[in-house]
């Protein structure tokens, strides 16, 4: 069982201690999306890929799992249990893994392997400047928690009705979702040492994850639409 102290209360080395675990996780977690990312690619048959989002009903069934295994993985990372949390982190991995994929075949397919090195470099540049400002700033960034969750609930209306009426989200769409998503890791970032407690370095790098693979996606789509 894990007894820890909030992060804000905790002792300056305890809390450099859980940055630097929480840092950490969010490094091999993107290391473990690559790589299972790559294992995906090889094994699963092309015709499945092109399954996922061939039917609009099947992109959105696809979505709703999404959703609900990640409420799920996000409660697992954030238990009493150490192992229970790695697998909540695993599974919400693997969960990210699987919905890249046919975005990730699309843009070998289309683009080349060029444009994902691209969005990968732009996100991670955009994540290192974002964590700087709220490391630095001595602003509450807590107000964004309720733009967060609007923002969230109409790009997912936006999803769903574009996905039923086949109309297409557009640029502006990814941009407004790179907005939110940089909102998103602002957010996380600041609220680490007010939320955790220092044994839930799983549980928070797994937020900072899931903010980041937002802005990775979105990203990407843009790069992938000035190429189309």
């Amino acid at each position: 069982m894990i007894t820890d102290v909030l992060v804000a209360h905790s002792s300056e080395v305890e809390r450099a201690n859980f940055y630097k675990k929480t840092y950490l996780h969010v490094a091999l977690s993107i290391l473990a999306f690559i790589g299972v990312e790559t294992v995906l690619l090889k094994t699963v048959p092309v015709e499945l890929i092109n399954l996922m989002f061939a039917q609009k009903y099947t992109w959105l069934l696809i979505i709703g799992v999404f959703w609900l295994a990640s409420i799920l993985a996000n409660k697992w990372s954030l238990s009493q249990s150490r192992s229970t949390q790695y697998l909540g982190l695993g599974f919400y991995i693997l969960l990210e893994a699987v919905i890249f994929l046919p975005l990730i075949y699309m843009a070998v397919a289309t683009a080349g392997g060029v444009v994902i090195f691209q969005a990968a470099m732009l996100t991670i540049a955009m994540f290192a400047g974002l964590s700087a400002v709220a490391f630095t700033s001595k602003r509450d960034f807590s107000f964004l928690r309720n733009i967060i969750i609007i923002g969230g609930f109409l790009a997912l209306g936006l999803i769903v009705a574009g996905a039923i009426f086949g109309f297409n989200l557009g640029l502006w769409f990814s941009v407004g979702m790179v907005i939110l998503a940089s909102a998103s890791i602002l957010y996380e970032t600041s609220k680490l040492k007010d939320t955790y407690t220092t044994g839930q370095y799983v549980g928070a790098s797994l937020q900072l994850f899931a903010s980041i693979m937002l802005l990775f996606w979105y990203i990407l789509r843009i790069l992938m639409s000035r190429r189309s």
